[in-house]
């Protein structure tokens, strides 16, 4: 999520601005090979483009090899900042705002400073905030330090099919929200609405009879769209006017929402306090009163989901993930209680 988000839609802003785009590869022919302890992923919880690397790194069992920080949910002009930290520094990078690692890398990036960003710990630099590709290389490069009992994220014989569904609930659902919210014009808000909800009708009939998207296992496309869900009733039903329903009013999409979150490694990395604060209190073209709702009520993340009678294995052949590190834990004003 980029500090410029509150003025531009997310699609406008994925055409006009450059990324960083290096990787991190296991033979390094990117430049930046795999290498334990050497990279900090930096994310917002409030940023659902960030969640997908909290979500992947804690489902792969990256925690010993990639660090973590964590940023404020509210930024200045100044970027994302570190303020969660003692002394308003993260310890591991020494710097107060992560466009400090941006000016390391290049003075006066225009792209704006955006979450997630991987970050080179000896250099300060930064390596890459290509929000798209990091996710795929977490499961596709960094198997040699992925825990035992990982979940292939990525199945090679389902990637055809995966980009596939995924493209779709970027345009449509991840991006959606953005062009609704963020929308000058009546007809573009129109627009924004109809495919976000005529994509969601899609999601919600071809998960009728199916627990996950593709196959029979999680895979980086319920992360995806999962990021988004979790958000849908919290900040984009009313701040965004995504407001033909609540998704807790779609039986299928509520169910299946509820069922990804109930899964270790979703819902331990989901804080609504974050959340609801960020858009709130950030997006002041949309609320300058900065207030920020007390609702909704989150207790129904909780009740059972039923989803498990549709079959399939979350992890296919792997293991879940352990405890969620005792430094990474959610703070209890976020957790659903």
């Amino acid at each position: 999520m980029n500090t410029a988000d509150q003025e531009t839609p997310r699609e406008e802003f994925r055409r006009s601005t450059p990324h960083f785009a290096d990787r991190i590869t296991a033979d390094g022919r990117d430049g930046w090979p795999v290498e334990a302890g050497r990279y900090r992923l930096v994310v917002s919880r409030a940023c659902p483009w960030a969640s997908r690397a909290l979500v992947s790194r804690r489902l792969l069992g990256l925690e010993p090899t990639l660090s973590l920080a964590i940023t404020d949910p509210i930024q200045d002009e100044r970027s994302w900042r570190f303020t969660l930290d003692p002394g308003d520094r993260d310890p591991v990078l020494d710097i107060g705002f992560l466009s400090e690692a941006y000016d390391a890398r290049e003075t006066g990036y225009p792209g704006g400073v955006s979450v997630p960003a991987v970050v080179d710990v000896p250099s300060g630099r930064l390596v890459t905030n290509d929000y798209h590709r990091i996710t795929l290389d977490l499961a596709t490069e960094w198997t040699a330090l992925h825990r035992e009992g990982a979940p292939d994220l990525y199945p090679e014989e389902h990637r055809d099919e995966i980009d596939d569904v995924a493209e779709g609930i970027y345009r449509d659902v991840n991006n959606g929200v953005y062009r609704a919210g963020f929308a000058e014009h009546q007809d573009s808000y129109d627009d924004a609405y109809r495919r976000l909800f005529a994509r969601l009708d899609e999601l919600s009939g071809r998960l009728a009879t199916r627990r996950y998207l593709v196959g029979d296992t999680i895979t980086e496309a319920d992360i995806r769209l999962f990021t988004t869900l979790v958000r849908f009733d919290a900040v984009y039903h009313g701040h965004f006017k995504c407001n033909r329903n609540k998704l807790s009013e779609d039986p299928v999409l509520w169910g299946y929402v509820r069922d990804l979150f109930q899964t270790p490694g979703f819902g331990d990395t989901v804080d609504f306090d974050h959340i609801k604060r960020h858009y709130y209190q950030v997006h002041t073209n949309i609320t300058p009163r900065r207030i920020v709702p007390l609702g909704p009520d989150l207790s129904g993340w909780l009740t059972p989901h039923h989803r498990e009678e549709l079959g399939g294995r979350p992890f296919g052949d792997g293991t879940a993930p352990g405890p969620v590190l005792d430094d990474e834990g959610v703070p209890e004003e976020g957790r659903v209680a």
